[in-house]
């Protein structure tokens, strides 16, 4: 390499290094941390909106499984069968695995319709990860 090149390659490096140093760019991408999922105002109306026709008060869903999704305490207690949300383990919970459709077709949720949205769906992945709080 020659004197003038290697000047140049120097120029150029400091010029980058400069820019980011000054905020105009940066070596590597940021990333927003997760927003905080709230319950009663992220998931709640969303599960009022989509499941509590089945699950909520005398609905087929809570009949045949004993999952009443009008509230936070009918969504933690889970089913007759057992927990459907494990706090900060999305992958593992149950409703998730309803939800994405990881399970057969007879017991797809939401039953008979289409499925959630994947930014439904994400929301509430969010909101088990962050730990499925009460908030």
């Amino acid at each position: 390499m020659t004197k003038r090149s290697l000047m140049l390659a120097s120029i150029v490096f400091l010029g980058v290094g400069g820019l980011a140093a000054s905020g105009v760019m940066t070596a590597s991408p940021v990333c927003a941390a997760e927003e905080q999922v709230s319950f009663h105002q992220d998931i709640l109306p969303l599960l009022k909106w989509r499941c509590a026709g089945c699950h909520e008060g005398n609905g087929e869903g809570v009949q045949k499984s004993g999952l009443d999704l009008s509230s936070y305490a009918g969504v933690m207690k889970g089913t007759k069968f057992g927990r459907m949300v494990i706090a900060g383990d999305p992958d593992s919970s149950n409703l998730m695995m309803l939800l994405d459709w990881k399970v057969a077709p007879e017991i797809r949720m939401p039953h008979g319709q289409k499925q959630l949205s994947s930014c439904d769906r994400n929301s509430i992945r969010s909101w088990i990860r962050q730990g499925a709080k009460d908030n």
